[in-house]
């Protein structure tokens, strides 16, 4: 939608500056194309690539309050937030999408399939007193002496969980938590 907006501003920019009778009927037949083209596809803003409408209609019913949405091709050697083997989502390829936005004071990620369908969703979470009681009291209970240096919180179907990253000293424990404190999987790194 702010694509379109503008692309819409810019041509009536260019429309109210020309004199000419068939300049602006050619400006107008062009404005027309112009958007077609904004509303059914997003490029992405660092690679060229045409997202595909499935993936934007998907994302844009999934998540309609979303801002400063920015698309790109998924490239596996660009880490972002998750780790992909703990959370147990789909595997996914170059041809699919991943969409950075802002939501709720917050930055999300989320993960599309060419054919629009969802992979995941998830962001980082910076203030850890907003974890669950249980998930906290877990982490007390079951790895004392950690202290968390980083939390995830990642949607996927219709599971909610936490990716925690606990520290003692060199030592790093990786934990994929549901929301009751159980831990789904973990893994040293």
């Amino acid at each position: 939608m702010v694509v379109v907006k503008k692309c819409i501003a810019v041509m009536f920019c260019l429309l109210s500056k020309l004199n000419t009778m068939k300049l602006k009927t050619f400006i107008a037949v062009a404005v027309v194309a112009l958007l077609t083209d904004c509303s059914s596809t997003y490029r992405a803003t660092d690679t060229g690539v045409v997202i595909s409408t499935d993936a934007t209609r998907a994302f844009e019913l999934q998540y309609p309050a979303a801002t400063n949405v920015v698309w790109n091709s998924y490239d596996p050697n660009v880490v972002i937030l998750n780790d992909w083997d703990l959370a147990g989502w789909t595997v996914i390829d170059a041809d699919d999408y991943v969409v950075q936005f802002d939501m709720d004071n917050e930055k999300y990620y989320a993960w599309y399939d060419t054919n629009g369908e969802w992979i995941g969703t998830a962001y980082v979470v910076n203030d850890f007193t907003t974890l669950p009681d249980m998930v906290r009291s877990a982490i007390d209970t079951k790895y004392p002496g950690y202290t968390i240096s980083k939390v995830n919180k990642e949607f996927h179907k219709d599971r909610i969980a936490y990716e925690i990253v606990l520290k003692d000293g060199d030592t790093k424990q990786v934990l994929l938590m549901d929301l009751n404190g159980v831990v789904l999987k973990s893994k040293m790194k």
